[in-house]
């Protein structure tokens, strides 16, 4: 046996320490979340039957911005001495698992309520967009399961059994600025017009409805999607299937019209415009149709696949050919926020069997992810990952103690992010609280 192996055989283990509270830097997220008035917002607007549903839904949100993925996980925060820093007195995982039993669909709306009107708050703190362009990435993406007994878990179109919820992100900060769970066999459009009517009108409550632009990709175009979009002032940026229509439009694009652009090494690539026509009688209308075409360039890989591959979208914006594409191309940004909503904020599980239980759990791992985007937008601290705050910020223990009347919190010295952390507290201490 080797010497080190004998000095670590020399620690006793105990966990009997009171004051030691683990996710110390739950301290951070849950200021932010007071100087919301994210509790009052649940009271006022989440009634389920159940009593106390602030705490309940506070106790998740926190919990999965520790890293919960389960409902047993909550269990961590009510040890040690970790209720002390989150300001409401965390629940039991049995206690929270049957609440989220008791929503049904109109109750999930009433969550998400709570999730339009938090972001207007948040923004009117300082963490939405000002002055500047406001671009909407709107998506879906599976969350897939195991078993056979998941509520509304179905196989869709990718043959993943799942479910498939709707979602719409800021392009600039990868917040989520709705959510919607849907079952796994929804279609990328079902509802979604109802969705953006619901969005266009958190915009407007936050103040940024005028001026916004909504890209999407192909599974959600639709006339009726462009006409709702149209009727919020709202500009849209959105791919379309190359069906035969499509295909006619492109083919009749003269060869002066193709303009290179940017493209990989070996590769080329060319943007050009047309308009292009679509539906029937009063139905019909004529839109803007951008394309790209790309190709290898060189190589036997060039010779084997010599012919331009098209990528089409239609658009209303502002912007030349080039920067349309340029722009619309950005769309790709959305999957680093699904991502990092799956990774850092609890939506890589769904773990209820019962559909009407997981609905919360999407608004709340929402409320989660954007708890953690908005404290770094507010303390102006630089963009990360909710994964890495949580290493930087959240995970890390702490002992309160008491100093000359003063509650302290004694953190690891020599953390090296030490200075980040105290910026980012300090910040959010300084934010006026809800004013009703």
């Amino acid at each position: 046996m080797s010497a080190s192996s004998r000095k670590l055989d020399r620690f006793a283990t105990t966990f009997d320490h009171e004051g030691l509270v683990a996710n110390a830097g739950l301290i951070v997220a849950a200021t932010l979340m007071a100087r919301l008035g994210l509790l009052g917002l649940i009271e006022r607007w989440v009634r389920t039957g159940s009593a106390n549903p602030g705490p309940k839904i506070l106790t998740l949100v926190a919990a999965m911005v520790a890293g919960a993925t389960h409902i047993d996980h909550v269990e961590m925060l009510r040890a040690g001495g970790t209720g002390a820093v989150l300001g409401f007195t965390p629940m039991a995982p049995s206690t929270v698992g049957s609440f989220l039993g008791t929503f049904t669909f109109g109750h999930a709306r009433q969550l998400e309520a709570v999730l339009a009107r938090t972001l207007a708050r948040a923004w009117g703190l300082g963490a939405g967009p000002g002055r500047a362009p406001l671009t909407v990435d709107l998506d879906s993406t599976i969350c897939e399961v195991r078993g056979k007994h998941k509520g509304g878990a179905a196989y869709g179109y990718t043959k993943v059994l799942g479910y498939h919820p709707l979602l719409a992100a800021r392009a600039d900060t990868r917040e989520v600025l709705a959510a919607r769970m849907r079952k796994g066999s929804a279609g990328s459009a079902r509802g979604v017009v109802r969705f953006v009517d619901e969005l266009a009108a958190s915009l407007r409550r936050a103040g940024a409805a005028r001026g916004a632009t909504v890209r999407a990709d192909s599974g959600f175009w639709s006339p009726k999607l462009i006409d709702r979009l149209d009727a919020h002032d709202v500009k849209w940026s959105i791919t379309v299937a190359l069906g035969s229509a499509v295909r006619t439009a492109i083919q009749a694009i003269p060869e002066s019209a193709w303009a290179d652009i940017a493209y990989t090494k070996g590769g080329r690539a060319q943007v050009a415009e047309t308009q292009y026509a679509t539906g029937r009688g009063k139905a019909r209308r004529t839109v803007r149709l951008v394309v790209r075409r790309t190709r290898l360039a060189q190589g036997a890989q060039q010779q084997m696949w010599p012919d331009w591959r098209h990528h089409a979208f239609i658009t209303n914006t502002d912007h030349d050919t080039a920067a349309a594409d340029e722009f619309h191309r950005a769309h790709a940004v959305v999957e680093l926020a699904i991502r990092d909503l799956k990774e850092g904020s609890g939506l890589d599980h769904v773990p209820s069997g019962h559909y009407g239980a997981n609905r919360p759990w999407l608004a709340c791992a929402a409320l989660a992810h954007n708890i953690g985007h908005w404290s770094a937008l507010l303390a102006g601290a630089p963009p990360a990952a909710n994964r890495s705050r949580r290493t930087r910020l959240v995970a890390l223990a702490a002992v309160a103690v008491n100093r000359s009347g003063t509650p302290t919190l004694r953190y690891p010295a020599r953390w090296p992010w030490a200075t980040q952390f105290t910026a980012t507290l300090s910040a959010l201490r300084a934010l006026p609280g809800p004013s009703g």
